[in-house]
């Protein structure tokens, strides 16, 4: 899932400063996993904007709530279609796609970013999410195992490990596992080291960010 951290309270107030009436607009998909977007998170975001302003001595700021299934689907965010001009700005709890998903539905509007979309990732225990996947376009995790080297590994080594990792943590932390030595104990494990003897080819890394923004197309979905 992505996962996200919502931004300081005084950057939102930033945002908003000029504004009398706002909506905050919540998103069911991955930041409600994440406990960052979903509606307990929305009101508490709500109320807290008006409880400061307030507290500033500024002129009260009206703000509405609002839970989308999600903002990343058209079909979706049309459910603001027949309100969303009665605010002077629209607060997005979704990801870094909600906000530019409504803002290009209604390009009248003014839309906001309250988090910070950080990695896909999962959880590893109550409350703590890690980075799993860096999204290149090619998954070769096949090659380690199902782990994957380049969003795990500091270094992204595709033939590892380097010689700055010990006692199974990374160099550059030690609460940070080392995915290679992970990878090897796997190999090891299963009676396939050997496996590692093959040299993993340089990546094509023309299906990652670096050619510009992506697209995927289902053929049969769009008939």
């Amino acid at each position: 899932m992505i996962v996200a951290n919502r931004k300081s309270l005084s950057e939102i107030l930033d945002m908003v400063k000029d504004c009398n009436k706002i909506l905050v607009a919540g998103c069911k998909g991955c930041v409600t996993v994440c406990n960052v977007g979903g509606l307990k998170e929305v009101q508490v975001l709500a109320s807290c904007l008006k409880i400061a302003r307030k507290k500033d001595g500024g002129k009260p700021l009206e703000v509405e709530e609002i839970l989308l299934e999600r903002q990343c689907d058209p079909e979706y965010i049309e459910q603001v279609k027949d309100t969303v001009g009665n605010y002077d700005a629209v607060v997005s709890m979704a990801c870094g796609v909600g906000p530019q998903f409504l803002s290009e539905a209604y390009p009248n509007q003014k839309f906001y970013p309250a988090v910070n979309t950080t990695f896909f990732g999962g959880a590893v225990a109550h409350g703590i999410w890690e980075e799993r996947c860096a999204g290149c376009g090619t998954c070769i995790i096949h090659y380690f195992d199902g782990l994957c080297p380049i969003a795990r590994c500091s270094k992204s080594l595709m033939n590892g490990p380097c010689g700055g990792s010990s006692h199974g943590k990374c160099e550059i932390a030690e609460d940070l596992d080392c995915i290679w030595d992970m990878i090897v104990k796997k190999k090891m494990a299963q009676g396939r080291l050997d496996d590692l003897r093959y040299l993993t080819p340089a990546k094509d890394w023309r299906t990652a960010r670096d050619g510009g923004p992506r697209r995927s197309i289902r053929e049969e979905l769009t008939k």
